[in-house]
């Protein structure tokens, strides 16, 4: 049978125990309470069952709690797979983007997740989700929400006399109302 690793000396159950009162972590908290109950003298079968763990998780949690202390105690979050989209691939996208779409070339007038995904996998022969391009765009400090874009065939004469239309007559209050007064308009009310 293998023999139990010692816990340090330099803390007492009475210092660990009020740690444990402090800590936010209530996981750290319980290990802290298992070590103290080492440390008093109760068998480790017991201490594990006051951390409400097993006897090896606990050898575990003594050897942190030796390396790194009381801090060590917390978990860590793992790092997680490493991501697809590289900075050349993000560069690559945040230039599509403030670029845009040319409508005539690339058959869009704005660019979409799945035309983004297209693209990387032409350039770059990667495969990846929207998620992962909608993330990264926002890494990029680009917005998900895109402005209408204009109509390629859109008359700028026709504009510019609709919006002189529309300013000359919100300057006229009185015009407005009394459009709104005419029968025509009330299509669906008694009066």
């Amino acid at each position: 049978m293998g023999r139990a690793i010692v816990v340090r000396k330099d803390y007492t159950s009475d210092d660990i125990r009020r740690v444990a009162q402090r800590v936010k972590n209530a996981a750290q908290a319980r290990r802290l309470l298992a070590i103290a109950a080492v440390l008093d003298g109760n068998s480790r079968e017991q201490a594990a069952k006051i951390g409400g763990m097993d006897r090896q998780t606990l050898r575990d949690w003594v050897i942190r709690f030796n390396e790194q202390g009381p801090d060590g105690l917390v978990n860590k979050l793992s790092p997680g797979a490493p991501g697809k989209l590289t900075d050349e691939h993000k560069a690559f996208l945040a230039r599509l983007v403030e670029e845009g779409p040319i409508p005539a070339v690339h058959g869009v007038v704005r660019w979409r997740a799945c035309d983004l995904i297209m693209r990387l996998h032409e350039e770059f022969g990667i495969s990846v989700s929207d998620d992962t391009v909608y993330r990264a765009l926002k890494d990029l400090g680009f917005s998900h929400v895109s402005a209408r874009p204009k109509a390629y065939k859109q008359d700028a004469d026709i504009v510019d006399h609709c919006c002189y239309a529309w300013n000359t007559l919100i300057d006229q209050p009185w015009k407005i109302m009394s459009i709104a007064r005419r029968d025509w308009a009330n299509v669906g009310y008694s009066m």
